[in-house]
């Protein structure tokens, strides 16, 4: 006999997103509930819960931990005692306001990513999300063909202005100072396999810095074309944040952009990331890394970034 779900997946937006009522997150979810969660995430992409107050930094990476290991932002330090990517506008880091894949310049960058509000500012601060699985299905035969056939170098050390239009010392010092403090580059298809779905869904986001084997003009021309495509606005979902919210991401299938029309009213967020694997292109190959600190093997990597 099927165990009943407690919970209900209410669709928000055409193509992406769905709003979940009726769950109380926490490590502790019976198989059940969490197996139809993850259906339900696999399904729409993102999904937003409210009224979630009741998690602290311990419970949050506890139900993180359902879904597998949880680990630390590569370069940036967790707050003492967790894994957890914090993210205050007031201390630089916060302002995620360019379209990305998280942490896409390693390969086995991470599958999903959970994130609760803290503070929420009045008004403003909404993040988007877009469905790049769509986005690959919506393309012509021909750029299809052209994309599946194409790699991409990713890497933090990208051009933090060059999509911005709001730049303030205190963000640009954070992304020069503690987000540059390594430099990593991984090269992946712009078409990848979904391990769970197998779907197939575009790889882009403003941590590419070049497509492999083109010009600097073809790679920027091509790179415009595909990533205009992955943010249509008819592919993509708003979320309007209040304290105690949460969103979860498959990270895999979606890129997101936090929007900065807040000014200097507070905002803070607290990320718990779930450990990924390499993205596989349609011919099968993996991704690969082109630079990562030196005289550091996965090991020590994985230590330090745990004990950041």
């Amino acid at each position: 006999m099927t165990k009943t779900v407690p919970f209900e997946v209410r669709r928000i937006a055409g193509r992406i997103g769905a709003e979940v009522t009726g769950l109380k997150l926490s490590g502790k979810l019976d198989r059940d509930t969490f197996s139809a969660l993850e259906r339900a995430l696999l399904e729409h992409k993102v999904l937003f819960l409210r009224g979630q107050d009741h998690l602290d930094n311990a419970e949050h990476e506890a139900f993180g931990a359902l879904f597998g290991k949880v680990i630390a932002h590569p370069t940036v330090p967790a707050p003492k005692g967790t894994k957890i990517l914090e993210l205050d506008a007031t201390r630089g880091g916060g302002r995620a306001d360019s379209w990305h894949t998280d942490v896409t310049f390693v390969d086995a960058f991470p599958k999903i990513s959970i994130l609760r509000s803290i503070v929420s500012p009045e008004y403003g601060g909404d993040t988007v999300w877009a469905n790049s699985v769509a986005a690959y299905e919506q393309l012509s035969e021909p750029l299809k063909q052209l994309a599946e056939q194409l790699w991409a170098v990713h890497s933090n050390d990208y051009d933090y202005a060059a999509t911005r239009t709001k730049l303030d010392d205190v963000n640009v010092k954070h992304h020069e100072n503690i987000f540059l403090s390594a430099v990593f580059e991984a090269e992946h298809p712009l078409v990848h396999v979904h391990p769970q779905t197998g779907e197939r869904s575009l790889l882009l986001g403003h941590f590419v810095k070049r497509l492999v084997g083109l010009p600097t003009s073809e790679s920027s021309r091509i790179f415009e074309i595909l990533q205009n495509r992955s943010t249509r606005i008819d592919n993509t979902v708003r979320w309007r944040w209040q304290a105690g919210d949460v969103a979860i991401w498959d990270n895999r299938s979606t890129q997101h952009y936090a929007i900065n029309d807040y000014g200097d009213q507070h905002r803070l967020m607290r990320r718990v990331t779930i450990e990924g694997e390499p993205a596989v292109s349609i011919h099968g190959e993996r991704s690969r890394t082109r630079k990562r600190p030196e005289a550091v093997n996965d090991d020590s990597i994985r230590a330090a970034i745990a004990t950041a």
